[in-house]
């Protein structure tokens, strides 16, 4: 069977590995006309995503690529005193297995992985699309017919809006901004962060492991919806200095840095909220289908299992989408669904929103810096239960023998 996948970043590639190793015939088309190494921000991969990686036979690559940030330094607004908390104890709290890595390096990563056995198709894009039949017409004039058509290509999904509609109809704002940008790493930063938290807004900056430059990263929190396009920079720009005019500490400079940087991100911390993500020949993966949030939701551990997930559902029903996607949607619900909850509630606590909350977030540090790590996880599980979410997703075992191995006769063990 043949499938096309829409969008080259994490989704993408983790399931185009898969369904090549099952049998199918797939092609990769990614809008970016190389592999995107535009800077990036830092993303964690938790224990369940770590397992896929490992299955992937990636697992030392990505250990590898680990940003190596261990320590926060956060000043406050108001008070003299800076929090220093050790980052890896806090970590260790809430995941078993983890690894902090860029997300360029990461996408890198898992496009190699599979790339001499996958079709890769880049500067191209879909331009209109038949859930229907699978007929695909693309950006360059191409049409073809596949199968199954796959979007994966982020919050802000072409493929979502071709065959589901406006993104309007189906995005939730949970109260907050997040801006990053590639900056010159003027503080010497290595193996750490600093940063300083207001009322409503928090601004950092941190280096990583082999990275010449560093992150300026921005969270704000604002009473109502920004009004900007997604693709508009100009008032992206503009719109951070705004809410960041006065902060303190190394806020200045860096906004100046985020001014002139070619690698900058801005966006909503959105979540998708849709009842279902698969219609006809067609189905989503990843932020196209149910982003929880950016930065708050785990969105990229989810959309690792997400991809796992529905290549081994396609495999273990043959390639039948009204079989398959139900059982995706199905194995993947209950992960979704804590995940969005747990979003909510993080967007809210992120960025302290009072003089209280930030005293609040001090004395919440200096406990976690001072329990020994094993009675933090301790603490943390008998209070939440949200907070090592992604621990507690069991991983389903898809039948070794399948696609075109089951066609040849031979085995092919994941």
């Amino acid at each position: 069977m043949r499938v096309l996948i829409s969008g080259a970043s994490v989704a993408g590639p983790v399931l185009a590995y898969w369904l090549n190793r099952y049998g199918f015939t797939v092609t990769v088309v990614e809008r970016a006309p190389a592999l995107r190494k535009a800077g990036g921000h830092a993303i964690d991969l938790f224990r369940p995503a770590m397992d896929i990686v490992e299955r992937m036979g990636v697992l030392d690559r990505v250990l590898a690529a680990r940003t190596g940030t261990e320590h926060l330094t956060m000043y406050r607004e108001g008070f003299a005193r800076p929090i220093d908390l050790e980052i890896t104890r806090v970590l260790a709290a809430v995941s078993d297995r983890h690894a902090e890595i860029m997300r360029d390096d990461l996408s890198e990563i898992l496009y190699e992985a599979a790339r001499g056995d996958v079709e890769y198709v880049f500067g191209d894009s879909i331009a209109a699309l038949s859930a229907r039949t699978g007929e695909v017409r693309f950006d360059s004039g191409r049409e073809d017919r596949y199968d199954l058509v796959v979007g994966a290509d982020g919050l802000h999904s072409n493929v979502r809006r071709l065959v589901f509609g406006p993104e309007s109809r189906y995005t939730t704002w949970i109260g907050a901004y997040l801006a990053v940008a590639s900056v010159p790493n003027h503080l010497g930063l290595d193996g750490r962060m600093e940063g300083i938290a207001g009322a409503g807004r928090m601004a950092g900056m941190y280096g990583a492991a082999r990275m010449d430059d560093a992150r300026a990263l921005f969270l704000f929190r604002t009473p109502r919806p920004l009004t900007y396009h997604h693709r508009d920079v100009a008032t992206q720009r503009r719109l951070l200095r705004e809410h960041f005019t006065g902060l303190g500490w190394q806020v200045p400079r860096l906004l100046a840095e985020a001014e002139r940087s070619p690698a900058f991100y801005f966006d909503s911390i959105t979540q998708l909220r849709l009842d279902t993500w698969s219609r006809d020949r067609v189905t989503l993966a990843g932020d196209a289908g149910y982003c929880p949030g950016p930065a708050v939701g785990g969105s990229t551990s989810l959309a690792v299992v997400g991809a796992y997930v529905l290549a081994g559902e396609l495999a273990l029903h043959g390639g039948d989408p009204a079989r398959a996607y139900p059982a995706y949607e199905a194995a993947i619900g209950h992960y979704v669904r804590r995940s969005r909850a747990f979003a909510v509630k993080a967007a809210r606590r992120l960025v302290p929103g009072s003089r209280l909350d930030l005293a609040a977030l001090a004395g919440a540090a200096w406990l976690a810096g001072r329990l020994p790590t094993g009675l933090t996880r301790a603490v943390v599980k008998l209070g939440s239960k949200g907070v090592r979410l992604h621990d507690s997703i069991a991983l389903k075992d898809y039948p070794a023998l399948t696609g075109a191995a089951a066609r040849s006769g031979t085995t092919s063990r994941p």
